[in-house]
């Protein structure tokens, strides 16, 4: 049975040298109540890439209600939110973006009153909890706006289809949500720093990510008679096996470049050798050099295979995400912010991942930077991994990362005027 995470843990877990400092943007106690209601709302009714209308008009509308005016972007779904103001000719906006859409598997979890009521759909990637940190801290850079304590302007971009490849921000970019904005910041819940800290990397965090889907065909036969077929058993399992490997040795090992299927599918009946076999993985990689020597290593490595057992093959290359680069000056803002918030313990350090993120679409075009929000509870054994039915955060995050975003602004806001 799953327990349910602390509401807001920051009583139990967060230790004295934790707690909050002097800096306005402190998460008020009433909103932090509305934050955690407002994430496991989402979290009950998650939606796929392109079709987040209700989240879309559950952020609209309490942005308005707070006296700002959203935008939802042209594609249908997603929205930008400027405070302080529009961005200016010398007084571009800081961007904080969230990611909206949920996960197409089930939620398994138990004994917790937030559970996906959408079948086979699951907030499992923490996007419920990226969003709701964007959302408070807008709310609360509203107030200190409207006091006249937010000397430069702030852009909220909540995105669509970040699980869709090449990933909604590309979509969000065209859109303008770019526009006017100097830099750019995000979180991504890692459940294996704990709630109260955060995770932070110079350089590349994530990697790159393509989708790469492989048909083999062939004249099929009776598995008595192999030698009069193309047994495309045996080709797709050499496809599958010799293809990583032979990519491996044709690059720089220290590329990180991987080969990974998820997906095999051939035959229907023992004694039938098929006439039709497919394969769907995916092709990450550490560094943007292999990134883009990938499709034609990959197509070459597979064609080879394929034409040793004689299968035609037919390969859809689908190009995903660059790596996430984090900048370093925008990466040592987010450090400033915790450290004023938090203590110079509550930042760790975090090494690059293999998982893909579309946020690398934004810092093609501006500087920018991820940090890592832990959402493990203190003390808690295992770990609830990203992209898994059972998956859950301690809500303590929401409060961490609210408090992160508006100090960043701050911060930001006083290096620009210095």
């Amino acid at each position: 049975m799953s327990r349910e995470p602390k509401a807001d843990a920051e009583s139990e877990s967060a230790s004295p040298g934790d707690q909050p400092g002097d800096m306005p943007g402190a998460l008020p106690d009433a909103l932090r109540a509305e934050l955690i209601a407002f994430r496991r709302d989402l979290h009950m009714h998650p939606e796929l890439g392109n079709q987040e209308f209700r989240t879309t008009a559950a952020l609209k509308a309490r942005l308005e209600r707070a006296g700002l005016t959203p935008r939802v972007l042209p594609i249908g779904t997603g929205l930008i939110c400027d405070i302080g103001g529009e961005p200016q000719p010398g007084r571009p906006a800081l961007a904080l973006r969230a990611d909206i859409d949920a996960l197409p598997i089930p939620d398994t979890k138990t004994g917790v009153p937030y559970r996906s009521t959408v079948p086979d759909r699951a907030h499992a990637c923490g996007h419920d909890v990226h969003t709701t940190v964007v959302l408070g801290a807008g709310l609360v850079l509203a107030e200190l706006a409207a006091e006249g304590r937010l000397p430069h302007p702030v852009r909220l971009i909540f995105q669509p289809a970040e699980e869709v490849l090449p990933g909604g921000a590309a979509d969000a970019v065209a859109s303008g949500a770019l526009d006017g904005v100097g830099r750019i910041i995000a979180v991504h819940c890692d459940p294996r720093v704990d709630a109260g800290r955060i995770g932070l990397r110079h350089g590349p965090i994530t990697s790159a990510c393509d989708r790469l889907e492989v048909s083999l065909d062939g004249p099929g036969g009776h598995t008595a008679r192999p030698h009069l077929t193309t047994d495309l058993v045996t080709a797709v399992a050499k496809v599958a096996t010799e293809v990583p490997a032979l990519v491996g040795r044709r690059i720089d090992a220290r590329s990180g470049l991987s080969v990974t299927w998820g997906r095999i599918e051939s035959g229907h009946a023992p004694n039938v050798i098929p006439q039709h076999a497919e394969l769907s993985g995916t092709v990450r990689c550490l560094d943007l050099v292999a990134w883009r020597q990938a499709p034609d290593l990959v197509h070459g490595a597979i064609q080879e295979i394929a034409d040793l057992y004689r299968a035609k093959s037919e390969i859809n290359y689908i190009r995903g995400v660059p790596p996430v680069v984090n900048e370093p000056v925008v990466t040592e803002l987010l450090r400033d912010a915790m450290v004023a918030r938090r203590g110079v313990a509550s930042v760790e350090d975090t090494e690059q991942s293999l998982g893909g993120e579309d946020f690398s679409w934004y810092l093609e075009h501006v500087p920018g930077a991820m940090a890592r929000l832990g959402v493990r509870t203190p003390g808690e054994h295992g770990v609830r991994d990203l992209h898994q039915g059972d998956f859950d955060a301690d809500e303590h995050a929401i409060t961490v990362g609210v408090e992160l975003f508006t100090a960043a602004a701050l911060v930001d806001a006083a290096e620009r005027s210095a």
